[in-house]
């Protein structure tokens, strides 16, 4: 809450950013935000209160309750990626709305997060997406290196066996 404005720029928040983040601070300073308290409640009246905070919209809190707290019901309705998976899953014509989403998942309750990670999964394999990128293995160490993978062979006795 003390950093300055100009400094925090400084660092690459954008004034949007600094103002959301400052807004965010009183709030749970305040106690208007009980952040260790949001992984209790329901995942509406979480999602209600994380919105109520200026620069906390609704993609924002709903991947926060999923992600950071591990709440079962949370329901990122305005995902785009998310909402594609759902029109290839369920042969939609058009992308679902965030509004169509949140029907969409209703029978799903209270288990919401759980059907979010598996389209997500869907999605990222229908597209052959991968989450991060991986690391190219590392190379075998060439023999004239000294190195190399060499199999290791049982010994064998005087005559060959």
């Amino acid at each position: 809450m003390r950093a300055r404005a100009p400094r925090l720029a400084r660092v690459g928040l954008s004034s949007p950013k600094i103002r959301a983040l400052k807004a965010i601070a009183r709030a749970v300073a305040h106690g208007e935000l009980p952040l260790t308290a949001l992984a209790d409640l329901p995942a509406d009246e979480a999602h209600a209160a994380l919105t109520a905070i200026h620069g906390i919209g609704p993609w924002t809190a709903d991947i926060y309750l999923l992600s950071c707290l591990g709440h079962a019901d949370a329901w990122p309705a305005g995902d785009l990626a998310l909402q594609e998976a759902a029109r290839i899953a369920f042969g939609l014509r058009a992308r679902p709305t965030a509004k169509e989403m949140v029907a969409l998942a209703e029978p799903w309750r209270p288990w919401r997060a759980v059907a979010a990670r598996v389209l997500w999964t869907y999605y990222r394999s229908i597209k052959g997406r991968e989450g991060a990128p991986v690391a190219p293995a590392p190379t075998a160490p060439s023999r004239a290196s000294g190195g190399g993978n060499r199999r290791v062979l049982p010994k064998r006795g005087k005559n060959g066996r």
